[in-house]
């Protein structure tokens, strides 16, 4: 399967917003309430709120595709403000990278990875970070793989009124 990668446009916020939603939902179902669940999903996988992020000239959100079908998506940003002891370094944070489950295993992952590392080489990041579930084992397996390491630090993400720890990994470049 030949797999190209784009950059959102606004025109794109529907299909963003589907792709956004099923993937969160299949990640993160079983883990928290119905309604804790819904809520996320309606807060933060909006149209209006996907636009707001799209637009930040400073947010960089990309889809894998094929054949114009987007199969996953890439989200990060040079962000300092949930992990403030990361601005010791020019730090890029991955906020998303969500492949939809039936195309698990087919190196789209390793594509969009592969992506942002190129990306922050180029612009002379010094670190990139992320969050990771501290429950998704196979995310945590993934990054591993492309030499990320636990910070020792965590975040509280709660869905909803459901309490969830990320841990915070990160790759010095």
């Amino acid at each position: 399967m030949e797999i190209h990668i784009r950059r959102v446009t606004i025109e794109d916020i529907p299909a963003l917003s589907l792709i956004a939603r099923q993937t969160f939902f299949d990640t993160f179902t079983g883990t928290c309430t119905h309604e804790d669940m819904q809520g996320y999903l309606d807060q933060y996988y909006n149209n209006e709120q996907l636009g707001k992020e799209i637009m930040d000239p400073e947010t960089f959100c990309f889809f894998a595709e094929t054949k114009g079908k987007p199969l996953a998506y890439l989200h990060f940003k040079e962000d300092y403000s949930n992990f403030s002891m990361i601005k010791k370094w020019k730090a890029l944070e991955l906020k998303r990278i969500y492949v939809l489950k039936e195309f698990h295993g087919q190196g789209i992952a390793q594509k969009l990875m592969d992506f942002i590392l190129n990306f922050a080489l180029e612009k002379k990041y010094e670190v990139v970070w992320l969050g990771v579930w501290e429950h998704n084992i196979r995310a945590q397996k993934f990054y591993e793989k492309y030499g990320f390491i636990n910070s020792g630090y965590t975040h509280d993400f709660p869905i909803g009124n459901t309490p969830q720890t990320d841990l915070w990994l990160w790759k010095f470049l």
